[in-house]
């Protein structure tokens, strides 16, 4: 099929699954709950992208939240492993056409459920259009009251990294002081806002020896960007290096719940509550049901 026929095929999908939703715009997933959507992304992998999700969600599921973690790595997928999970089945199996959403999703620490990736298949590290379709649907039809949906991206600047950051009510760029990390972390802004027209990011820094190492991170990428770019960045804070961050990694624990009262645990409770207070978008991004729509204008050319 040549690129003419896939886009034509993909918009006719794109227009046909439009006319569905709008005969019947309400759906389950939230029961039209104003949501929190927020994909937690990386230039760089192995700066701590999933322990910031897994110890997030479980700090927002303490505070009476209900947490929802998608999986969207779907090459190297570890959410489940953090958690010691071990599920039946997972994302490769619903894109399969094995399994619905449903039956895969996983009951995870209180208030939170997981959607696991699988790990180790290429098949859909590029989802095709009708992936995408068939993921909308299913995710209309989720059942479940979530306050905060959170998105473990892969790392990198892949397709299926660009598309389930523009689904995001918010983007959380996760970095380290390596400069490396930094540089990554500037490349994938730098994607996001001239490819793709995102123009708001919030960066967290883990990793740091002190908190003016945090800021002096944040410092460098804004005066960067300002020069550069047409984006803003919030600083949401930093995360403070400790060993026993790979303790608990080995013992499929997060810190939260293996060392509360830790100044690690403390600044994923502070980030959480950070996240769920900080709701003064002006974008009609915050709900689940304008999540999904978004989901459905990619690639649609609308």
């Amino acid at each position: 099929m040549d690129g003419h026929q896939e886009h034509a095929d993909q918009a006719d999908t794109l227009r046909s699954l439009s006319d569905r939703m709008g005969e019947a715009p309400q759906m389950n997933a939230g029961n039209n709950k104003t949501a929190r959507v927020l994909s937690v992304t990386s230039g760089k992998g192995g700066v701590g992208k999933t322990a910031v999700v897994s110890n997030v969600a479980v700090a927002l599921g303490r505070m009476g939240k209900r947490v929802l973690i998608i999986d969207a790595d779907l090459g190297l997928a570890n959410i489940d492993v953090v958690f010691g999970l071990a599920p039946r089945y997972n994302l490769n199996h619903f894109f399969s056409g094995q399994q619905s959403l449903e039956s895969i999703l996983v009951d995870g620490p209180p208030g939170v459920q997981i959607l696991p990736a699988g790990s180790g298949v290429q098949q859909f590290t590029r989802l095709e259009a009708s992936h995408k379709m068939r993921f909308l649907d299913d995710l209309e039809n989720l059942p479940g009251d979530y306050d905060v949906v959170l998105i473990d991206t892969e790392a990198g600047i892949s397709e299926n990294v660009t598309y389930f950051n523009q689904a995001a009510q918010d983007i959380l760029v996760v970095t380290t002081p390596e400069p490396t990390a930094i540089t990554d972390a500037y490349a994938l802004m730098k994607l996001l806002s001239s490819q793709y027209h995102e123009k708001r990011f919030n960066l967290i820094v883990n990793s740091v020896r002190h908190s003016d190492e945090a800021l002096d991170v944040y410092r460098k990428l804004t005066m960067v960007s300002n020069r550069y770019l047409d984006i803003s960045i919030d600083f949401m804070g930093g995360i403070p290096f400790d060993r026993k961050m790979y303790e608990s990694v080995r013992r499929q624990k997060v810190m939260v719940e293996m060392y509360p009262g830790h100044k690690v645990s403390v600044a994923f409770e502070k980030l959480a509550t950070t996240l769920i207070a900080d709701q003064h978008r002006n974008e009609p991004k915050g709900s689940l049901q304008f999540f999904w729509k978004r989901l459905l204008s990619l690639g649609s050319g609308t």
